[in-house]
């Protein structure tokens, strides 16, 4: 099975090493269009692969996909009409729409680049940049670059930071279909301090996580009907008690995580774990194989 996936991905068995295993990353990097399958998000958001994605398509009237070159902007049916539906909020809160970053290979499946998750069709990047307009070229979107709100030190926001984006967050986080939310640790202390005892039920899924000071990443939970999909464990220690994520834990991200405890005692090299760049379909779930060997 896995000489034919590797022969259908269009790879050649000749440049591997002898008993080697072809990479999980390379197979699903070699397909351009989604299986033909009804929707399926299948295993873990860092570990699987979906059927039946639909194409976010490159521009639409309230949102534009950057960096095409990748083909990364497919999911599942209801991550695309999610971002569909965020962006038109997006335009009554004031901004021309949203500029959308990675979300899913067509087949989802480990990525040759970049993430670790992303692979189930329920994770989309969605730029922090304001978009003025929402035509812009191919070769824009390549160039083009998001910006950061927050400062050089982590600690805080910085002034690209708007009420807008805290709304956005807001909206985002209140719609049902939404896990989390992963921002930098700065934007979710700046969340805290308006925070309302009635915001509860949306704020603590803004997660806070290093990396995401240029976008926001979205998870959405496992859609009806994927009964592969496997769900997230909540992660906040409050959430059984009903809280926000704003307590004194929060500030972790922005003391220790940034300037960790020095230590007299030296520190032994873990063995490195196998990421999701070394996954060969071994490490999948079994739907995945066929998915791959879809038409």
């Amino acid at each position: 099975m896995i000489r034919a996936l590797l022969i259908a991905a269009g790879l050649a068995i000749a440049t591997m090493p002898a008993g080697a295993e072809p990479r999980a990353n390379q197979l699903f990097g070699a397909k351009r269009v989604a299986s033909a399958q009804a929707p399926q998000a299948i295993g873990f958001y860092s570990k699987g692969c979906g059927a039946g994605f639909m194409e976010l398509p490159e521009s639409g009237p309230t949102w534009q996909a950057m960096r095409l070159s990748r083909n990364r902007n497919w999911g599942h049916p209801e991550l695309v009409q999610f971002v569909v539906d965020l962006s038109a909020h997006a335009r009554k809160l004031g901004w021309a729409g949203l500029y959308i970053g990675d979300m899913s290979q067509p087949r989802g499946g480990p990525m040759t680049s970049g993430h670790s998750s992303h692979q189930v069709g329920l994770d989309a990047d969605i730029w922090m940049l304001p978009p003025r307009r929402v035509n812009l070229s191919r070769s824009e979107r390549e160039r083009i670059s998001s910006i950061s709100v927050r400062t050089d030190d982590q600690r805080r926001v910085n002034g690209n930071w708007s009420a807008t984006h805290h709304r956005l967050l807001a909206a985002a986080a209140s719609d049902p279909r939404v896990d989390r939310i992963f921002v930098a640790a700065a934007v979710k202390i700046e969340m805290c301090k308006s925070a309302r005892a009635s915001d509860k039920t949306w704020l603590q899924k803004i997660r806070p996580i290093y990396g995401h000071n240029t976008h926001f990443h979205v998870r959405l939970k496992c859609p009806k009907g994927s009964r592969n999909c496997v769900t997230q464990n909540p992660t906040v220690a409050e959430l059984s008690k009903g809280g926000n994520g704003c307590d004194a834990t929060l500030n972790w991200w922005v003391t220790d995580y940034l300037n960790p405890p020095k230590t007299t005692k030296p520190k032994k090299k873990a063995p490195r774990k196998k990421g999701a760049r070394d996954y060969t379909m071994a490490d999948l779930p079994g739907q995945c194989a066929a998915v791959l060997a879809s038409d």
